[in-house]
């Protein structure tokens, strides 16, 4: 039965004529994915290779572990070519940007949760420390926004020098930093709270004044600010 052809299944159990009759809501995850895979194999239908993707990562299960697989990970399953992986991985960043695109409107760069909101899809599924860092005017305007550093799965290197140099490069007046953890625990280390305390003191000397430090877990952030650790 698992191997039943999407051309021998029940009309009403066809992913595109059951979404066509009774709407994209009532199909599954698996189904969901089949529609964009079109094909299975010679001895497995499309709807059980789906269910191959949707199980493919050791850890992260269901749509949710698309995000953690890379394309030569799936291209490891059998029937998943270059072209599905790139299907897969194509409809998993469009479901990232449109996450994004969604916080952009209501995003407040002197707000926390409205920061760690616009930036929860793009770092939660990354698997090394990646540091960005917004320079803002003086009305809390986005300015530029630039990747720092990329570090290894646990830690990632900023250099307190290097950032205040691109800050005075776009007459930004104040600063946040973004970084997220992998693990996908957003408290901070020890050398976070020194890397933002050596950043912040600098900041001062310069006028150009740290306000936030933001750690990205999955699902959840940390505000240094808030927690009083600046």
């Amino acid at each position: 039965m698992n191997n039943l052809r999407i051309i021998d299944m029940a009309e009403n159990e066809k992913p595109v004529e059951k979404l066509m009759q009774y709407g994209v809501e009532v199909l599954s995850d698996a189904e969901l994915l089949a529609i964009i895979l079109r094909t299975g194999t010679n001895d497995t239908s499309v709807i059980n290779l789906a269910q191959k993707v949707l199980n493919n990562h050791p850890v992260h299960k269901g749509l949710r572990g698309l995000n953690y697989q890379d394309v030569m990970m799936l291209m490891e399953i059998p029937g998943i070519g270059s072209v599905k992986a790139s299907q897969i991985k194509a409809v998993a960043e469009i479901s990232k940007r449109m996450s994004t695109e969604g916080a952009k409107g209501n995003v407040r760069f002197d707000n926390a949760s409205s920061i760690a909101d616009f930036f929860m899809e793009e770092c939660r599924y990354l698997q090394k420390e990646r540091v960005y860092a917004l320079f803002l005017n003086t009305a809390n305007s986005l300015l530029y926004k630039l990747q720092i550093s990329e570090g290894s799965v646990n830690r990632s290197i900023v250099s307190p020098r290097e950032l205040f140099k691109e800050a005075l490069r776009h007459d930004a007046t104040q600063v946040v930093i973004i970084h997220n953890h992998p693990s996908g625990d957003a408290t901070p280390s020890d050398i976070d709270i020194m890397l933002t305390k050596n950043i912040f003191d600098m900041g001062i000397q310069l006028g150009i004044p740290l306000i936030d430090h933001i750690i990205i877990g999955d699902g959840v952030y940390t505000s240094l600010r808030e927690q009083n650790l600046m």
